[in-house]
């Protein structure tokens, strides 16, 4: 055991890159609670690109379904595959209510399958504060994909776009009355737009309704999306998918990637400069500040930040 304020990490990215599933659970456990030796360990990583491929939608799209089918797939080839649920947090301990990987238990003790359930803990994006690290920890173990599966918070789960080489935003056809009223975001993050529950009434018209909206709400061309009809619960149509992903996948943009890692690096330097502040500290702070006739929370703001 390391002696109190032993900062050598825990891991080493030697060890992390053998695959180990319990070194992997043990260091994401690490990066996830700031415990001393996670900042070594993340910057000891090589940089190495695996694909990350988010599925996002609203609540009930069968989110966990679909990416169940898909791990099917992934397995089917022989590949090595590393899941990232991102549950709503416990009002009791903020740690993940576990829902998908009890519904993905049929992966649980499989040898190429990792599932790991994060807390989003509050955070308005869908995601888990430490989820850039922790993709870094599984690039570095030997995964040949990463597929993230959101918490499913609607129209504010827009972060999986400033992390994932893929979107695949999953709807229902009930979400037909949405469409008009979904805000531009969560439909402009979507690469592979998936209409689940398709034997379900009203499947064919909703698929023409989104396809005409999004010329309205994305930036996109409609060349660049492409529609797929899926029942997740039968396995219908996600060979299909499965093969989209693939392809999206396969050679990424260099456009795009660099852009991920600037969004990345931008995030972490905000996190960097935010790690020493102390919200108890900075609450008296601003308390014996407010009385002052001239009190300016700008002001005050950038008096703190050394500027």
């Amino acid at each position: 055991m390391p002696e109190p304020g032993d900062h050598k990490p825990l891991i080493t990215a030697d060890v992390l890159s053998h695959g180990d599933f319990q070194t992997v659970a043990r260091a994401i456990s690490l990066v996830e609670n700031a415990r001393p030796g996670a900042d070594e360990l993340l910057k000891s990583i090589p940089y190495k690109h695996v694909p990350v491929i988010g599925i996002t939608g609203p609540p009930g799209a069968g989110k966990s379904t679909l990416t169940d089918a898909l791990i099917k797939q992934f397995v089917g080839e022989e590949k090595k595959l590393a899941i990232l649920c991102v549950d709503p947090s416990s009002s009791f301990h903020s740690g993940a209510l576990l829902g998908d990987r009890i519904r993905m238990n049929r992966w649980y003790n499989h040898p190429g399958v990792f599932i790991r359930s994060l807390a989003s803990r509050g955070t308005v994006g869908g995601l888990h504060p430490q989820i850039f690290q922790i993709t870094d920890l599984l690039s570095g173990a030997g995964f040949d994909y990463i597929l993230i599966e959101t918490v499913g918070v609607g129209q504010s789960e827009v972060d999986i776009a400033r992390l994932a080489d893929l979107v695949v935003l999953v709807l229902v056809p009930e979400s037909g009355d949405d469409i008009q009223t979904m805000k531009s975001g969560i439909m402009e993050i979507g690469d592979l737009f998936v209409v689940n529950k398709s034997d379900r009434p009203g499947a064919e018209q909703f698929l023409l309704s989104l396809k005409s909206s999004i010329h309205y709400q994305t930036a996109k061309s409609i060349d660049e999306i492409s529609f797929y009809q899926t029942i997740a619960t039968e396995e219908k149509g996600i060979d299909e998918l499965f093969a989209a992903i693939k392809k999206n996948v396969r050679h990424p943009a260099p456009a795009r990637s660099l852009k991920l890692l600037t969004q990345k690096a931008w995030q972490l330097i905000a996190a960097q400069r935010m790690r020493d502040i102390n919200t108890e500290a900075l609450r008296v702070a601003i308390e014996k500040a407010m009385p002052d006739a001239d009190f300016n929370i700008y002001r005050f703001a950038e008096s703190l930040s050394g500027k």
